[in-house]
């Protein structure tokens, strides 16, 4: 039995879970998620709980049942608290600005790179290098701040680009001084 595939999922107030056709629609505060549920998984509602369960036991099954499990939580959670990703800005000259929902980024090229949200992502700058993406999808979220991050990923011997909040860096020695 899948470790994570067994385990219930708890329901938040203010969000409301249902099935129509195979597909898992959750709806809260924040927005409405949906999953598309194959025909190997099969969801029950219960009171204050989903329960995913697989119909066979065979390896595809079984690969499936942790997977939509976590997916059917992202959704779930995500309509009540949004997920979010912090991005930081390191690097003279290089910068953040709001214009409109977009994003545009001073990266040190000859151009400004611009980059426009999809629906249901918000994106706020703060002190012009600190960047937060948030949203209710958790796929999207984590896609959209990758997307920010590679336009200037951080480089090694000075560590200057688009980095996550705590990522590490690990630096490279310069070139060596004459003696």
């Amino acid at each position: 039995m899948s470790r994570i595939g067994k385990l219930p999922i708890s329901i938040p107030d203010g969000v409301e879970v249902k099935v129509t056709d195979g597909i898992l629609i959750a709806k809260g505060p924040k927005g409405e998620e949906s999953v598309k549920l194959p025909e190997e998984i099969e969801v029950e509602i219960k009171e204050k709980e989903v329960i995913v369960n697989r119909k066979a036991d065979d390896r595809k099954s079984r690969s499936l049942h942790g997977l939509f499990r976590t997916l059917v939580s992202n959704a779930v959670t995500g309509v009540k608290t949004p997920f979010e990703k912090k991005l930081e800005i390191v690097g003279v000259g290089y910068r953040a600005a709001m214009q409109g929902s977009a994003i545009n980024l001073s990266l040190g090229y000859s151009h400004p790179v611009i980059v426009e949200p999809p629906k249901g992502i918000t994106i706020t700058v703060e002190a012009n290098t600190k960047i937060t993406v948030s949203g209710s999808n958790k796929q999207m979220v984590g896609d959209i701040a990758a997307l920010i991050r590679s336009k200037r990923p951080p480089e090694v011997y000075k560590g200057k680009g688009v980095k996550y909040e705590g990522e590490y860096i690990a630096r490279k020695a310069g070139k060596a001084g004459k003696k």
